[in-house]
């Protein structure tokens, strides 16, 4: 299991480099990934980038629901070399988390449909298009190797940010919002 880098450790603020070639090495860090990313429940894990974990190279585990790859089914997809080709021009806000920022929430509004192209684990390429969480997801986990948190989107969107400060009688997060 990995330990989660948390803000504001500089590699979450860096560019990550491409990724040369999948290798056995590299889908071992994958499967550690994906069982680090499980081990999340309260919150979830739908997402781990690499520089999340301190490695500094283009690649993540995205929790995608119905994917073809998955036939059909819900699970971790490694995507490497991701790049998002086309934008829907139609927005959703979404609360979003962020391992790296526990027990931060945001408001963001992002694309509710995406076109990316990626290198899956078997080094081919896969052009396809997202949409809804899937698209959030992608494109939360895509920033991460770029740099950006969605914090950022927080700020720049003058949106709401919230932290989470206990739970209810019914084990429900209590939020209380941050002034910004």
């Amino acid at each position: 299991m990995f330990k989660i880098v948390k803000a504001p450790n500089n590699i979450l603020r860096s560019q990550a480099k491409l990724v040369k070639k999948v290798t056995p090495a590299l889908m071992k860090v994958i499967s550690e990934m994906i069982e680090t990313a499980k081990s999340f429940t309260d919150p979830e894990g739908v997402g781990l980038a690499a520089t999340q974990i301190g490695k500094d190279e283009q690649f993540f585990i995205a929790k995608l629901e119905n994917h073809p790859h998955l036939l059909g089914q819900t699970g971790f997809v490694p995507v490497f070399n991701p790049t998002i080709i086309w934008f829907s021009k139609r927005y959703k806000v979404s609360l979003e988390g962020c391992l790296s920022i526990p027990d931060y929430y945001g408001e963001v509004a992002r694309p509710i449909m995406v076109k990316v192209i990626y290198m899956n684990s078997n080094g081919q390429t896969v052009k396809e298009t997202l949409r809804g969480v899937n698209a959030m997801i992608f494109q939360h986990e895509y920033d991460h190797l770029h740099g950006r948190l969605f914090i950022d989107y927080v700020l720049s969107q003058k949106s709401r940010l919230f932290k989470v400060t206990g739970k209810d009688k019914t084990g429900a997060d209590i939020f209380e919002e941050v002034a910004l």
